[in-house]
């Protein structure tokens, strides 16, 4: 086991993506999804104990460890057990920066404590650069980059939520963004819907999150990343 608070090196890196797994419930339709897409696997402490019951083993575990198991903790080598003594950060906290990695697909960070996940939407943003998308058991989610273009089917669901003050521009919206103020204590952008193939958004500023259809991660992957070759699925 090893104590992480000094090291300035990240403890996984990985040219694709990375899996990261938080204590939150996870499902094995959820997870075998994400590992289509980044197979390597690193867990938020308490998160570790999802990843052992699917059978699998993570190549890190990040956090406190006031959540996992001590059967987790017995199976998990101790060369692969990072212990971050912070008590002002969530675990989820930890292990994001804990990563380098073109993309992180989140786990089980969605549909535990309501405290816990607002924690975790708090951390998308704070951590922009990362780019984390939160994958639930309907939606995923994460921070608007400056510019992306996102290839939808008429009809998804398009919604936005304002975690700090943003303007921004889209196309391909039933309700276009341009000249609204959003704010998380004014407005904001849930259920909008899609009208057009193709839509174009364009953020003035950081601090907004996008919530899609669970269907349309490819999509979301590929608007990040036009170049990766796509999953298998």
């Amino acid at each position: 086991m090893k104590d992480d608070t000094a090291m300035n090196c990240p403890i996984v890196q990985s040219s694709d993506g990375i899996t990261l797994v938080g204590g939150g419930p996870v499902t094995k339709a959820e997870l075998a999804l994400a590992l289509r897409h980044a197979p390597r696997i690193v867990a938020a402490d308490g998160g570790a104990d999802s990843v052992l019951a699917a059978g699998l083993m993570p190549e890190a575990v990040v956090g406190d460890f006031d959540s996992i198991s001590a059967v987790a903790r017995a199976a998990i080598p101790l060369e692969r057990q990072y212990v971050i003594e912070d008590q002002d950060t969530t675990d989820f906290d930890k292990a994001l920066r804990s990563v380098d990695a073109a993309f992180v697909l989140a786990l089980g960070c969605t549909g535990g404590q309501v405290d816990q996940g607002l924690a975790v939407l708090n951390g998308l943003v704070r951590y922009a650069n990362r780019r984390c998308i939160l994958v639930g058991s309907r939606d995923v989610i994460f921070h608007a980059p400056a510019r992306m273009v996102l290839e939808m089917r008429l009809g998804d669901r398009f919604s936005l939520f304002p975690m700090a003050p943003v303007t921004g521009q889209s196309e391909g919206l039933q309700w276009p963004i341009g000249g609204i103020a959003f704010a998380p204590n004014g407005m904001i952008g849930t259920s909008n819907r899609v009208v057009a193939r193709r839509v174009v958004l364009e953020m003035d500023q950081s601090g907004m999150l996008v919530i899609l259809p669970r269907a349309r991660l490819a999509a979301v992957l590929k608007a990040f990343l036009p170049t990766r070759q796509p999953a298998v699925s």
